[in-house]
């Protein structure tokens, strides 16, 4: 016994700070099977967003290096996105019916060795190609990553672990623009790019052997360290507090949508014609599709505008994009947390009205913030406009889980990823259109036509409050249905 107690004496001090930093951060994501889990979903999502901040920081030298204007840097970030939105839909299929963990690290191999490619690029047409290979593996991420995450974590907790899981967009994009753009000033955007290959096919192998596939239908959900297991011992499904809240309104299914053979023997025509029979589901994917529209666009030009626009240098951008990485995560995490806390005192609607509120916020920050021409006044703006349009994602994401039947998540969320990545391909290549009929005589070295773009899309941007809005009014009967669906799936 004294021995034992030697031991729990020695460790403390051996373990020091970082030890207990580690711990509290498991605490914090739920216990160390959730934070294994949280940290590689999280981590597939940051190499997409870093990759395409690199892309947007080494805008200038690959401009320099290749001869080419915004408009056909615009089309390679848009290449990946496109062939990505084609791709995504047999790759949602295969997420319903095969097993996502080994799909998602094969496509993450894929990943590496298209960068790879990309960096050893001799012509921009080279790397033009090398971008759709990149793209055919990039579309599995979404599909996978949120039919694990509904098979991981219970719907009550959903928007919180997706907040902490969608931070990996924005700590990667964030990376990209600092270290992608660091390496592609110092060294190369080559170098940047062999880079992220390098941290793509680590990944790869840390999915394959530490991930593990959970069963479906709510059977792999993981229990966390702050509560009982969710799972009661009689077998039963936990109540999901947006069905109970729901339910408690006395909110009735439609009936010609409650699903009652395995979807899994469904056509992919079939599928998608129901999917787009929910009246949320549709909003949802609309109001999605132009949140990223604008961050995407946003993402290609930031850097050439920063440095055009505010007269500083690119290496000074180190000091800035913390600040605005910061608050982007500290939106994405709290909106998350926030819906699930209200969610639990039967308030469903927010995760409807949240994402509309950080719409509408966004617009509203960024339109000073992009007008200003001193860096100083205009961060604090920006850096709040990014803040609420991350805001927008972790309870958008739990709320397109409580409208599907759990057997058609990866469908679901595959043809999101179309429209998606479909507004993701378009916006960078008319951000640079765009930017470049605005720009007239000098205006492209001033940076007023990338200016007077990023202006004229955040109209989009702030009409996704008005079309969450209208989901407000369909989304307890949608929940209602898919909770039924489940109920005839699972007997």
């Amino acid at each position: 016994m004294a021995g034992s107690t030697a031991d729990s004496r020695d460790s403390g001090p051996h373990e020091g700070a970082e030890g207990r930093l580690a711990r509290r951060a498991r605490r914090l994501l739920g216990g160390p099977g959730r934070a294994r889990v949280v940290l590689l979903l999280a981590a597939v999502l940051a190499l997409n967003s870093a990759d395409t901040g690199t892309l947007g920081a080494a805008a200038a030298q690959l401009e320099a290096s290749l001869g080419i204007d915004h408009a056909r840097l615009g089309l390679l970030a848009a290449a990946s996105s496109g062939v990505g939105a084609v791709a995504s839909v047999p790759l949602g299929v295969l997420a319903d019916r095969t097993n996502r963990v080994r799909l998602l690290a094969l496509t993450v191999a894929l990943w590496a060795a298209a960068m790879a490619a990309g960096a050893l690029a001799p012509s921009y047409w080279w790397l033009f190609g090398s971008r759709l290979l990149l793209g055919a593996a990039v579309a599995a991420a979404g599909p996978v990553v949120v039919s694990l995450t509904g098979d991981f974590i219970p719907p009550a907790e959903r928007a919180g672990v997706l907040g902490w899981i969608l931070a990996g967009e924005i700590i990667g994009a964030g990376v990209g623009l600092l270290i992608g753009g660091e390496v592609a000033a110092a060294v190369s955007w080559r170098a940047a790019f062999l880079l992220l290959a390098t941290a793509s096919a680590v990944l790869a192998v840390a999915v394959w052997r530490l991930l593990p596939e959970p069963g479906r239908a709510g059977a792999g959900w993981l229990p966390t360290d702050r509560a009982a297991p969710r799972r009661p011992d009689d077998g039963r499904r936990p109540v999901d507090r947006a069905q109970a809240a729901v339910a408690d309104r006395g909110v009735a299914p439609a009936p010609e949508r409650v699903v009652s053979d395995d979807p899994n023997q469904w056509s992919l025509g079939r599928s998608a014609v129901y999917l787009l029979s929910i009246p949320t589901n549709r909003l949802l994917i609309v109001a999605s599709a132009m949140g990223y529209f604008f961050f995407a666009g946003m993402r290609t030009f930031i850097v050439v505008f920063a440095v055009r626009h505010f007269g500083i240098p690119q290496t000074a951008l180190g000091a800035l994009v913390p600040v605005i990485g910061v608050a982007a995560l500290a939106g994405t995490v709290l909106s998350g947390r926030f819906t699930d806390r209200a969610l639990a005192r039967g308030r469903p609607a927010v995760r409807i009205l949240v994402p509309a509120f950080g719409y509408v916020a966004a617009a509203l920050f960024f339109v000073p913030g992009v007008w200003l021409t001193s860096a100083l006044a205009a961060l604090p703006l920006i850096a709040l406009g990014a803040a609420a349009l991350a805001a927008a994602n972790p309870p958008l994401d739990a709320a397109r889980l409580d409208i599907v039947p759990g057997r058609l998540w990866g469908r679901a969320e595959s043809l999101r990823t179309v429209l998606r990545l479909a507004a993701e391909a378009a916006a960078p290549a008319i951000f640079g259109w765009l930017a470049d009929q605005l720009a007239g005589p000098g205006g492209q070295a001033s940076g007023t036509g990338l200016r007077d773009a990023f202006l004229i899309m955040l109209v989009p941007l702030a009409a996704n409050g008005l079309i969450l809005v209208a989901a407000r009014r369909v989304y307890p009967i949608d929940v209602a249905t898919a909770a039924a669906s489940d109920r005839r799936q699972t007997g």
